[in-house]
C-alpha cells in the first residue's frame, strides 16, 4: 500500500471533519455544512478542497447528491496504520463479519439462516466496530451515497439519536433510514425525494431498532 498523500492543513481539517461526521451520525456532511463549520464564504470553497482530496485519493465524490462523499478504504487504512503499529501481524486485527441477506419476518436479524457468507475486513475501515454487514436493497438512501448492492456495516443497538442512520424493523420489513424521534412519534427518513418517510405513531406499528450504520463497503468489491 502506498504512503498516505501529503495534505495541506486545510485539507486535513476537512478530511477530519468528514470522518468525524460519519463517525457521529453515520453520514458525511454537505458542502454547506463544511463551509459553515470552517467559516468559508460559500459552499464552492468546500467543493474545491473536496476535489483536491479526491485527486489525492483520500475520498470519492458521488455526483448528484448533497452528501455524496465517501472516504476511500485505502485512505482510512493509512490513517489507522498508526493505531495498529503495535500489532506484529496486522492480519491478526481483522474482523470476521457475517453478511445478512433477506431477513425472515419476525426472526432475529442475526439468525443463522439469514447469513449468506462471511467476510474478513480491516477494523480500521469503520468508525466503530461493526457486528455484521447488511446488503442494501433499493435506492432510498442514495443522496448520502448508500446505493443498492452496497454492504452496510452495522453495530447492533436498540437505541438511536436523532440524525443517525439506523437499521430498523417495521412490521415484517427491515429498512435502512435516518432516525428522528419527535413529539408525534418516530420518523424514518429516506435520503431520496422519490421516497416517503415512514412514520410510526406512539404505540402504533411494531417497530424496533436493530443497529446503527458505522461504515459502508461498495458491494462489488467483495464478489
Amino acid at each position: 500500500m502506498q504512503d498516505r498523500p501529503k495534505l495541506t492543513a486545510r485539507q486535513q481539517q476537512i478530511f477530519d471533519l468528514v470522518r468525524n461526521a460519519i463517525e457521529s451520525t453515520g453520514a458525511p456532511p454537505t458542502r454547506a455544512e463544511i463551509a459553515a463549520e470552517l467559516g468559508f464564504k460559500s459552499a464552492n470553497a468546500a467543493e474545491e478542497h473536496l476535489q483536491a482530496l479526491a485527486r489525492k485519493g483520500m475520498l470519492e465524490l458521488v455526483g448528484g447528491t448533497s452528501r455524496g462523499i465517501r472516504l476511500k478504504s485505502d485512505a482510512l487504512s493509512a490513517v489507522n496504520r498508526a493505531r495498529q503499529f503495535s500489532l506484529p501481524i496486522p492480519n491478526l486485527a481483522q474482523l470476521t463479519l457475517p453478511l445478512i441477506g433477506r431477513v425472515a419476518a419476525g426472526a432475529p436479524i442475526l439468525a443463522q439462516e439469514h447469513v449468506e457468507q462471511t467476510y474478513s475486513v480491516e477494523p480500521g475501515l469503520f468508525a466503530k466496530k461493526p457486528d455484521y454487514l447488511l446488503k442494501v436493497k433499493g435506492m432510498s438512501m442514495k443522496d448520502i451515497g448508500i446505493l443498492d448492492g452496497d454492504l452496510l456495516a452495522v453495530q447492533s443497538a436498540k437505541e438511536a439519536r436523532n440524525g443517525q442512520i439506523v437499521v430498523a424493523r417495521v412490521g415484517d420489513e427491515v429498512t435502512v433510514k435516518r432516525f428522528r424521534r419527535g413529539p408525534e412519534g418516530i420518523e424514518l427518513l429516506p435520503e431520496n425525494p422519490d421516497f416517503e418517510p415512514i412514520r410510526i405513531a406512539p404505540g402504533g406499528e411494531d417497530f424496533s431498532i436493530e443497529g446503527l450504520a458505522v461504515g459502508l463497503i461498495r458491494g462489488q468489491g467483495f464478489n
